[in-house]
Parts: structure tokens; sequence; C-alpha cells
């Protein structure tokens, strides 16, 4: 192997061991890694700009903007009351429907803004039934994640799988993965019930008192919700018809986004861009420099060569290898810059035999998406709520959440193999 790609190699193992750590921010070791790429000349500042995929950042802060715009109208805060009241106060059906909502939302919203906007509801409810939110937060997690996996905008390894392969459309994504998604739901959800069915009868003594909330008041702001409302739904439709529109699923975001912004004013739009989430932004920059490294030095093309020897090339095998590894790496390490190592490895062989990528596409997307749900630090949705659930007095510990994760973890990509059999390779 020659220097650079050695150096390549050092950084990006040395960067990515300091992030599993998380002993220094995500961020900040991102875009080390990246200036040390250019500094070491193993990039040069025009290729590592090259490598940056600015649909991917352009989706994200589009609906970022669009969907922390429409949570200060308090839309989110009376969704979780109203189904409270939908399930009559009852514990049980009020987890199965939250964990639906929260599927739901992450299907058209991403996750983890999801995650961020559900979170309080979950403890504003398990506060009035005097029962712990774990369960109900584990539900949500798992939720988010299924639901995320549904849509090309619903969870981050979606996104730029989808900006990669631009044959992958936001149709494509709906038709080829929110069907598994919504069978693996439907089986997760009653054993999710079932194991924690003990601790949420605790709550039927309280019922009432979540029927006592009133609805009168929670939507603050009526005429932005308006405004948000109708951004939120041209986006949404513009995603749906982007193959037709022969427009970017980034252009369409930022289009939404500064419709709202223009509709709305400028106090708005200071608020909007405040609330952008950009170390997030950030992080995804320096990941692909960091790949960016790899592929210019060829490392990742003699990984696709040793896992195209190890399979022979056969799709069905290599399928499932790029399915098993990806949950299994994406349980122990954020799925964001494993999909990122990952998506030049399966380009590359396209060159070496397999004629038809889609199956591995989707295979990934199963693998990283649901795979961030084996253990508390998989995905970022579950970092996000676990932070705040500690912020309420009732952390999440690793083993805790890993305990009943990682089974459950396990079933989905069992479920994701079969699918991914009978739909591709039968």
């Amino acid at each position: 192997m020659e220097q650079q790609a050695i150096w390549a190699l050092i950084i990006f193992l040395l960067t990515y061991a300091l992030i599993i750590s998380e002993k220094i921010h995500r961020t900040v070791l991102a875009m080390a890694g990246a200036a040390l790429m250019v500094m070491f000349g193993i990039l040069d500042q025009e290729s590592a700009v090259h490598h940056i995929d600015f649909n991917t950042l352009g989706l994200l802060i589009g609906m970022m903007i669009i969907v922390n715009t429409t949570a200060k109208t308090g839309l989110f805060t009376y969704i979780g009351i109203w189904t409270a009241k939908l399930a009559k106060g009852n514990p049980i059906t009020l987890m199965g429907l939250l964990a639906l909502i929260t599927a739901i939302g992450s299907a058209f919203l991403d996750n983890v803004t999801t995650i961020i906007l559900m979170v309080p509801v979950a403890f504003s409810i398990t506060r009035r039934l005097r029962v712990k939110a774990f369960p109900y937060l584990f539900s949500m997690i798992l939720a988010t994640n299924i639901g995320g996996t549904a849509t090309l905008i619903g969870d981050p390894p979606n996104i730029m799988i989808g900006s990669a392969v631009k044959e992958l459309t936001f149709v494509a994504f709906m038709e080829n993965l929110a069907p598994v998604a919504m069978i693996i739901l439907v089986v997760i959800l009653p054993l999710v019930i079932l194991i924690f069915r003990k601790e949420l009868k605790k709550g039927f003594a309280h019922q009432q008192s979540l029927m006592e909330i009133r609805l009168e008041g929670l939507i603050t702001e009526k005429k932005l919700l308006i405004k948000c409302l109708i951004a939120l739904g041209l986006t949404l439709l513009g995603f749906f018809l982007h193959q037709y529109l022969h427009l970017e699923t980034a252009t369409i975001a930022l289009a939404g986004a500064f419709l709202l912004l223009l509709l709305t004013g400028e106090h708005v739009m200071e608020q909007a861009f405040r609330s952008v989430e950009w170390p997030t932004i950030f992080f995804f920059v320096g990941l692909f420099v960091l790949v960016g490294g790899l592929v210019e030095t060829g490392i990742i093309t003699r990984v696709a060569e040793e896992v195209m020897r190890l399979t022979g090339g056969d799709p069905l095998t290599t399928s499932m290898l790029i399915l098993w590894l990806s949950a299994l790496a994406s349980a122990f390490i954020d799925n964001i810059p494993l999909v990122a190592t990952m998506i030049p490895m399966i380009q590359d062989m396209g060159g070496m035999g397999i004629q038809n990528l889609e199956p591995l596409w989707w295979s990934l997307a199963l693998g990283a998406c649901l795979g961030g749900n084996g253990t508390l630090i998989g995905a970022s949705a579950n970092l996000i709520a676990a932070g705040m659930s500690a912020k309420e007095g009732e952390p999440i510990s690793f083993l805790k959440y890993m305990k009943y994760g990682l089974p459950l973890m396990i079933l989905t990509i069992l479920i994701s193999s079969l699918y991914v059999y009978l739909r591709y390779f039968m």
C-alpha cells in the first residue's frame, strides 16, 4: 500500500475511533480529520470540495427549517395530547399510538427531528400516568428508526444513498422500503407492549388525569401554522414528483424552506436559521471529505474487491453480507460514517460484475437504518432521546437499552433478509 493510502487510512481510523469514544464532539473530530486529509496532501482543496455531497446538506437544511418552524406553533404537542385523548388515557393503547405517530413523522420529517419533538410529549404523558418514561421512549426510538427506513428523507443514511444514486427516487424508496418497514412495525410494536405490559398497567389508576388536559390553547400561532402546512405540503408533493420535475431533492427542500420564510417574514427567518443543527451539517461535511480520501487513494476499491472475492460476485450473497454487516456495525457505531464509507464500495462493485445494484442499495439502507436500534449509540435519534431523558431525571443506561434493543434489532434484520430474498431473488 502506497504511503498516501496508509496516511489516509490512519487518519480515517483514528478519527473514527475518537468519534466512537465520544470524548470529543464528533463534528470537531470529523472536520479536524478532513483538514488533515488536505494538509497531508491526500486531497487538494478542489477535490475535497468535490467530494462534499451538497444535495444531502441542502435537503437536511431545508427540512430542518420547515420542521423547526412548524414546531414553534405547538402542532406537535397538540398531536400528542390529542392522541392521549383518542386512547382515552389507556397507557397500553397510548404507547402504541405514540409509536405509530413517531414512525409516520419520521418517514416524512426525519427521525432526529421527530424524536426531539416527541420526547417532551412522552414525559408530559408519563408524569400524568405516574409511570416510568423508558417503555414509551424505547418504543419511540424503535419506531423512529423503523419509520425513517421507509422513505428517502426519513433517515440520514437514506438521504445519502438517494443523493449518491440518482435513479433511486423518493417514490422508489417508498415502493421498496415502506412495505417492509410497515411489516416490521406491525411485528415489533406488540412485542414491545408485551415486554413492558406490567409497567404500563400501573398507569391505569391515573388515566383520568390525562383526559383532563384541554386541547384549547395548545396551538399558539394559527396563522404561522397555516403557512407551515402549505410549505410542508408543497415540499412533500415536490418529493413525490421530483423525477418528473427533474429537480434534486435538495432544491425542493430549500425551495419549500425559503417559500415558508417568504410567507413568514424576517423575524421568523432569523429564528429558523438559528434552529438549523449546524454541528450536524458540518459533521457531514467532514465525513464526506474523510471518505473522499479513502476513495482517492483506492482503499475503497480494494475493500470492494475483497468483498467480491468473499461472495464470488453472487448478488444474493453480497446483498445478505451488506445487510448483516451494516446492521451489526450500525448497532455499535454511528450509521452515518458507516454508510458514507459503504456507498463508494457498492458503486465500485458495479464495475466488477454485479449488473443490478438495487438489491445492494436496499440492503444497505435496511441494515444501516434498522441496525441503529441495536444499542443506545447506534443512531443519532437514540442518543438524543437518551440525553433528553437524562435531563428529565430518567437516565437510560447502555446495557438496559441493549438488553431489549439488540434482540429486537436482530429480529428486524431476519425479517429484512426474508423480504430481500423474496422480493429481489425469487
